[in-house]
């Protein structure tokens, strides 16, 4: 029966189906392909089976190769092969389908035939799983019993071994004890020393296997002739170890330590020659009465102490492998007698017998014990024989009793107290010069530096201290930075009144005397300022000398500190050059600040003394005075501040900021030199303009204040004057190595006094 022809798809054209169609997702489900075509058809046959498959897309494509009549042919004649391949297929596999529901009559009744025989093998399996498990349950019950017995024939065969042992052990003893006399009169310690390495290599298994049998009865019965083997057998070795010590005999020692080494009593053999070797010799040399008495009793008492080592201590060097010149083959290993019985005894003695030598209450006398014993610290370990055996006395507990004895924080509290006690002191006093000697200027700045130096020196730098008295020096350098500051605060005091006029000095007097009138007009100092000690321009002078100085010193300290800090293992100089860098800069900051407090010093003294041109119209007017042929005086009182600050401090200062500090100075005075000259000038002008139109106005001959002999008038006798003091106050500047160029404006003043002269010139005669 063949099958019928597939309907059309919807809309009546066939090859037109949407991407993901049945027939087409089908076919891509079960891997089909699809049958081949005609060579000449415009299209690609897969291109159906692609997932993204497009009609529109396909149509359009195919356009661009042919005219749509030909594609509709190839289609149409693709369509039939496909039908033809679908006729096929349905054909093929028809009759299966036909028979599927004929083969499935009877399922059911098959199905529970067979139930019943898998029920039974259930219950087989089942009832096998049980008799298997109640085998391996008995199989473990039997194995467990003999492992208990295992176990219980172990301890009985341990406590056979330990009864064997001592009983072996007993019976060395007793033949060792009746054949003593014997050996005795025949002097073979060897034989001796032979028998207690037997003993001790039986005592070893005996303490092996009565630590492996412990809390058994039987072991308790027998533990009372353990602990008799025990005491005999310490007794004969301590007595052996300090025969052989006593008469130097190498084989003894050598035996002796071995058998200790055997039965795991090394530190017992140690102990016994601390005490009874070291301990006397150390009661002996430690004498705090010697050590108070001698002037280098501390430095005497630990050279003793280190001859012990060479000249006691030789031989047990040599057994043990700590000497250069023993024998390896023949050397005891596991002991090392310097730090175990050597090292105790004598931290012991110092700390019993010696209680003064920790005691940080003088701090010299606690810097001085406190080297020397660190020295013998370090020659102490250079007699240890190995890197390892200095590495153990590093970690022994005597070594760090010791060490934590020395009260290192008293000790820095002490010094940190002497030296910032004194610093501070000077910080806060009055303003004292230097003692002679020194390079700096002020007693402050100089016990910095002292201090500085004092901290690093040999007879107060400690290593342990390092980081603290780092912290000091940095605090040092900070609180020096503070006392500059507050200087800079302070008023100045007013040195050169003296020189100036009597009136700028009534002045400044009315204003010192009347300090509330001043506040109300605003012009005066506050509360604050009034209570603070003066400071003279001398001293700021001082303060600036001592800041370059300081800072010029600061590379000398970092060179200083370098080394102790390398000593102690510090690497990262750096950092601390850094630090050191901060502070320098701390105390850089200020300068700016202080020179121009002492610029504007500077300027208000020469002012002072400038500003008497006012007076010069005074001098002139109706006096009848010659011409003027030289400066008034007032000009070399202006400058006399500068010539004292370039004479005096030239040692102290550099030439750079002295000259910094006069152009500055004089150029600020200057400018209000400028104003006063062009206010007097500008006052004369008026004045003759004024005497001008009066005579005008009155029509009568009026003088201008001419000599009787027709000489210059005093309008121009003041201009000429004031020429006079400008030409010669820039000549002085000159003289002092200042460029007038660089003096702001003195080009004006120069100006404005030449075009007043000039002027005078022309209306000579």
């Amino acid at each position: 029966m063949l099958a019928e022809e597939p309907p059309l798809p919807p809309g009546g054209r066939r090859g037109e189906e949407g991407p993901g169609a049945g027939p087409r997702a089908g076919m891509e489900a079960r891997g089909m392909c699809l049958p081949r075509g005609p060579e000449h058809l415009c299209f690609d046959k897969d291109e159906f089976m692609k997932p993204d498959f497009d009609v529109d897309h396909f149509v359009s494509d195919c356009r661009k190769r042919v005219q749509l009549e030909e594609l509709r042919d190839d289609l149409e004649l693709y369509y039939k092969l496909l039908k033809t391949a679908m006729v096929e297929l349905i054909n093929k596999d028809y009759a299966d389908f036909v028979n599927l529901s004929t083969n499935l009559v009877g399922m059911d009744k098959a199905l529970n035939q067979l139930s019943v025989p898998l029920g039974q093998l259930r219950e087989e399996v089942m009832s096998l799983k049980l008799c298997v498990s109640e085998g391996i349950r008995a199989v473990d019950e039997r194995i467990s019993k003999q492992e208990d017995i295992r176990r219980k024939k172990m301890c009985v065969l341990r406590l056979i071994q330990v009864i064997q042992s001592v009983e072996k052990i007993e019976k060395i003893l007793h033949s060792q004890s009746s054949k003593e006399l014997s050996l005795l009169e025949a002097n073979r310690p060897l034989l001796t020393g032979q028998i207690l390495e037997r003993i001790a290599t039986e005592f070893n298994q005996l303490q092996f296997h009565a630590v492996q049998s412990k809390g058994m009865p039987l072991l308790d019965k027998v533990r009372p002739r353990i602990a008799g083997i025990t005491a005999m057998l310490q007794q004969s070795l301590e007595g052996l170890l300090l025969e052989g010590l006593q008469t130097s005999n190498v084989d003894i020692v050598r035996h002796c330590l071995r058998t200790y080494a055997t039965i795991d009593k090394t530190r017992d053999a140690e102990a016994l020659v601390g005490q009874i070797l070291v301990k006397p010799y150390v009661d002996e040399v430690i004498v705090e009465q010697y050590v108070q008495s001698h002037p280098n009793g501390l430095q005497a008492m630990y050279n003793k102490l280190l001859e012990f080592v060479p000249h006691h201590c030789r031989l047990l060097r040599e057994v043990t492998g700590g000497a250069m010149s023993s024998e390896k083959a023949n050397t005891v290993p596991g002991y090392d007698f310097l730090v175990n019985s050597v090292w105790p005894e004598i931290v012991r003695g110092l700390e019993e017998k010696l209680p003064s030598l920790f005691n940080p209450g003088n701090p010299d006398v606690f810097h001085e014990k406190y080297t020397i014993s660190m020295d013998f610290i370090q020659r102490f370990e250079r007699q240890c024989g190995s890197q390892a055996s200095v590495k153990r006395l590093r970690l022994h507990p005597a070594y760090h009793s010791f060490n934590n004895k020395w009260n290192l924080p008293v000790y820095f509290q002490i010094r940190f107290r002497e030296v910032a006690g004194a610093l501070e002191a000077a910080l806060s006093d009055s303003l004292e010069e230097a003692p002679a000697g020194s390079s700096y200027c002020l007693l402050a700045t100089h016990l910095v530096w002292v201090s500085l130096l004092k901290c690093w020196s040999d007879h107060m730098f400690l290593p342990l201290l390092a980081h603290r008295l780092w912290k000091f020096t940095l605090q040092i350098l900070a609180r020096y930075s503070v006392f500059i500051n507050e200087l800079l605060l302070r008023p100045i005091s007013n040195e050169s009144a003296k020189d100036n006029k009597k009136s700028v000095a009534t002045s400044s007097k009315e204003s010192s005397v009347n300090p509330n009138l001043s506040e109300d007009q605003g012009n005066g100092t506050s509360p604050e300022t009034q209570r603070l000690p003066s400071i003279s321009n001398t001293q700021l002078v001082y303060v600036a000398a001592d800041l370059d100085r300081l800072k010029e010193q600061l590379p000398e300290l970092l060179e200083i500190i370098k080394p102790k800090l390398e000593m102690i293992g510090f690497k990262n100089i750096s950092c601390i050059t850094g630090a050191l860098e901060d502070s320098q800069a701390s105390l850089s900051a200020s300068m700016p600040t202080l020179n121009n407090k002492i610029i504007q010093d500077l300027s208000e003294s020469c002012f002072s003394c400038l500003k008497s041109a006012l007076e010069v119209p005074r001098h002139y007017r109706r006096t009848n005075k010659e011409v003027p042929t030289k400066a008034s005086s007032y000009v070399d009182n202006a400058l006399k501040p500068f010539y004292r600050l370039q004479n005096e401090y030239k040692d102290m200062l550099k030439q750079p900021r002295i000259h910094q500090w006069l152009e500055s100075a004089l150029s600020e005075s200057t400018q209000k030199y400028y104003e006063t000259v062009s206010d007097v000038l500008s006052s004369v002008k008026k004045m003759e303009e004024s005497l001008k139109r009066l005579k005008q106005a009155r029509k009568t001959v009026i003088p201008n204040h001419v000599s009787s002999n027709g000489g210059m008038s005093d309008d121009n006798k003041i201009r000429l004057q004031l020429a006079l003091d400008v030409e010669y106050f820039g000549d002085q500047m000159q003289k002092m190595g200042l460029q007038t160029s660089n003096i702001k404006s003195f080009s004006a003043l120069l100006e404005l006094v030449i075009a007043a002269k000039d002027q005078t010139t022309v209306e000579q005669p």
